[in-house]
């Protein structure tokens, strides 16, 4: 009878060890979660929307515009930390001029915004040749809509366009409705070789109205500083004296 109470005795002691570890665990769960949501919602998620509209065949300074784009963006994106999220979205690689309808609606994610993207970017990149028209607006619905879905944490757009809206309602009328409900998102625009007045203030409105940088590119030197700045990357120069 009493090797029998010594028995319950443990049983009992093991069962109140096993419930206040549950019960421990159970509470700090939400401080885990809570941890996990802070830590994710200060990580930046990047996202590069280049144009590939017909006008991007155009030379400037001896060279198609969309030449200079695959070599900027060739020396650029090995720039930047493997560690940081980045995905591509394209449009104007579809349909013409005499296709409207499918010009208007093409508009790709190529790349999730993932780490170590770099040479899945440049593969789709060169992958592409420029074909239609100019869907920014409806580029930026999907990136909002369907790219950043389910994600938290610092969204950022980097546009890169050489001219302005073509198909839908202007850029700058849909990001003024858009920050009445959301304030994540950050968009930059590079103006890529664009003269047109209306084009640039609605570009301009489009970055300024989301808390983003507007930047006019007119070779491939300003080009390149664009991104680096927008990306707040730098190419490392080493120095070499040369001693007499």
């Amino acid at each position: 009878m009493k090797n029998y109470s010594r028995k319950l005795t443990y049983i009992t002691y093991i069962f109140i060890i096993f419930f206040t570890t549950f019960v421990n665990t159970l509470a700090e769960k939400p401080l885990l979660q809570k941890a996990y949501a802070q830590q994710s919602s200060n990580e930046e998620f990047i996202l590069f929307i280049v144009d590939f509209s017909n006008s991007m065949t155009e030379k400037l300074h001896g060279t198609k515009k969309i030449n200079m784009v695959f070599d900027t963006m060739q020396a650029l994106l090995p720039m930047i930390p493997k560690d940081k999220r980045v995905g591509l979205r394209v449009y104007g690689h579809k349909g013409g001029y005499l296709l409207p309808g499918m010009s208007c609606k093409a508009s790709s994610l190529l790349v999730p915004m993932i780490k170590d993207s770099t040479a899945q970017i440049q593969s789709a990149l060169f992958s592409l040749h420029p074909a239609g028209l100019t869907p920014i607006t409806y580029s930026l619905k999907q990136a909002v809509n369907s790219d950043f879905a389910g994600i938290s944490g610092k969204k950022r757009i980097i546009l890169l366009t050489d001219g302005g809206e073509n198909c839908d309602e202007s850029p700058c009328d849909y990001v003024m409705e858009l920050t009445k409900t959301r304030q994540d998102i950050f968009i930059d625009v590079i103006a890529f070789n664009i003269y047109d007045q209306d084009a640039n203030n609605q570009l301009k409105c489009t970055a300024l109205v989301t808390s983003g940088k507007f930047y006019s590119a007119n070779t491939a030197a300003e080009l390149m500083q664009s991104l680096q700045n927008s990306l707040n990357v730098q190419k490392e120069v080493q120095g070499v004296i040369i001693t007499h």
